[in-house]
């Protein structure tokens, strides 16, 4: 088996948002031809995220919460537990993909996983995501670096929403958000993510035989970061 067929998938659990963004840059930085790809999914502890282009006049009430400027695309979002976050670190090159390709599949993974659920939820033209109606139940941002991905998507699956009431989501004003709860799908975030993750795998073209699934194969750089 190859090793840059494999695809490591990890669960982190709860973490810091500062700690784990330098994380994700250190091993993208860190890479070579034949790193593993992984994807993780996890919680965040309370955050507002702020991408690349992201103005701080998009955040309305400013609050004890802290704010992190990172390199992502996209404008200010809100990060908490209840959201389950996944972050692809995918060597796109190596699957023959483009950021288009890659926003597309994106999508297209948490609509089909929607619809498993009798959630029906479409695209927005021009506005990255995808919508209930016209509400957000799932955001995206990602970052490309020598032809490798960092950053992901977030799913609101039963979170505490009225921190978005503070900003301007993804730089929308009035935009509103929803969750898998208020859609009456109550799932954690592990169920969530187990109804997910097939699809993400699925549509990011890697073989159900060459997942690796929480193995001890390295230890991931978050491990060796300061908070």
């Amino acid at each position: 088996m190859r090793v840059n067929n494999q695809l490591l998938i990890r669960h982190l659990g709860l973490q810091n948002y500062e700690k784990m963004y330098r994380a994700m840059v250190r091993f993208t930085t860190e890479r070579n031809e034949s790193t593993i790809d992984e994807i993780i999914y996890l919680e965040h502890s309370p955050v507002y995220t702020l991408g690349l282009a992201g103005k701080t006049e998009h955040i309305l009430e400013p609050d004890a919460t802290p704010v992190i400027k990172t390199d992502r695309g996209g404008q200010v979002t809100y990060h908490g537990p209840g959201q389950l976050i996944i972050y692809l670190l995918i060597d796109l090159k190596r699957r023959g993909l483009n950021i288009k390709n890659l926003v597309y599949q994106l999508e297209e993974s948490v609509i089909a996983m929607l619809a498993e659920c009798s959630i029906n939820a479409s695209r927005k033209a021009g506005a990255p995501g995808v919508y209930v109606g016209d509400r957000k139940i799932a955001a995206l941002g990602i970052r490309v670096r020598r032809g490798c991905c960092y950053h992901g998507l977030a799913l609101n699956v039963d979170m505490d929403t009225t921190p978005f009431n503070r900003i301007n989501p993804c730089g929308y004003p009035g935009l509103e958000v929803t969750q898998l709860r208020e859609q009456g799908i109550e799932l954690n975030i592990e169920q969530a993510a187990e109804r997910l993750l097939p699809h993400l795998v699925k549509n990011l073209n890697y073989d159900q035989e060459n997942i690796i699934i929480d193995a001890e194969l390295s230890e991931f750089p978050i491990d060796h970061i300061a908070a």
